[in-house]
């Protein structure tokens, strides 16, 4: 049985101030029996992962935390990046690697995506590979085709044993930050497609593997998301920064 898996992904948003408020605030609304029935993880920005793991830290709660991006590289002349060593002294457990936004402002492509997994996992730091098509190839019918590639992308080279632990989230990218959001049905057929397919080569890993839901979740819709059998939870932006908005999404399953 996969455990659901809720993370707050806050992009550019957040000073270590408000990532203290957010973390206290959400502590407050949630029950210790919360935390056995779901995984919730808050990926804050770089600036504020220190405060993460301190206030995390000082209450033992159980929130993992979670990186927005890494380099794939250990160290080097690499100004403005971040390396996976870097992160795990930091407690990082999960790092999110390929988010549309990377692959489309800043230019990141299959195989960076691929060479950041396997450095994530190098340094057991478990990635969080997003995937997902945009409004024109959906529309042109490729949307399993683009998933096609950007899955095989993301896990080649990667061994078999390593794959059950990897999370992917399908974003469908004209549903992120839009307040649209797949009709559940639609979610649902992706997401299947895309466990058939870590299956077709994969067997055993396909039933770990946890695949989120990542565009537009929020409490309004949570239920009939996650009803769906395949989806296990929700790579969720905009709805997150408010601690009460992510709360109402983890107490579904209370």
């Amino acid at each position: 049985m996969r455990k659901p898996f809720m993370v707050a992904n806050w992009k550019m948003h957040g000073t270590h101030f408000d990532t203290m408020q957010w973390i206290q605030a959400l502590s407050y609304q949630m029950e210790p029996s919360d935390y056995d029935r779901v995984d919730v993880g808050v990926a804050p920005p770089f600036t504020s992962l220190r405060t993460a793991q301190i206030v995390i830290g000082a209450d033992d709660l159980p929130i993992h935390l979670v990186a927005q991006n890494l380099h794939w590289a250990d160290k080097g002349a690499y100004t403005g990046e971040v390396s996976a060593a870097m992160l795990s002294k930091l407690s990082v457990s999960y790092v999110i690697v390929g988010h549309s936004e990377r692959r489309q402002m800043f230019g990141e492509d299959d195989r960076t995506v691929n060479r950041k997994v396997r450095a994530a996992l190098a340094a057991d730091l478990l990635p969080i590979v997003a995937i997902g098509e945009q409004l024109e190839e959906r529309d042109a019918g490729q949307a399993e085709e683009v998933i096609n590639r950007q899955l095989s992308g993301a896990l080649a080279r990667i061994p078999a044993e390593q794959v059950g632990r990897i999370v992917i989230a399908y974003e469908p990218v004209w549903a992120i930050g839009t307040g649209r959001t797949a009709e559940p049905a639609e979610a649902q057929k992706m997401i299947r497609h895309i466990r058939s397919r870590i299956r077709s080569r994969h067997p055993e890993a396909a039933e770990e593997v946890r695949i989120l839901y990542g565009g537009s979740m929020n409490p309004g819709n949570v239920a009939a998301l996650m009803a769906k059998p395949d989806i296990d939870g929700g790579l969720i932006g905009g709805a997150s920064l408010d601690p009460h908005s992510l709360a109402g999404c983890v107490k579904y399953w209370t």
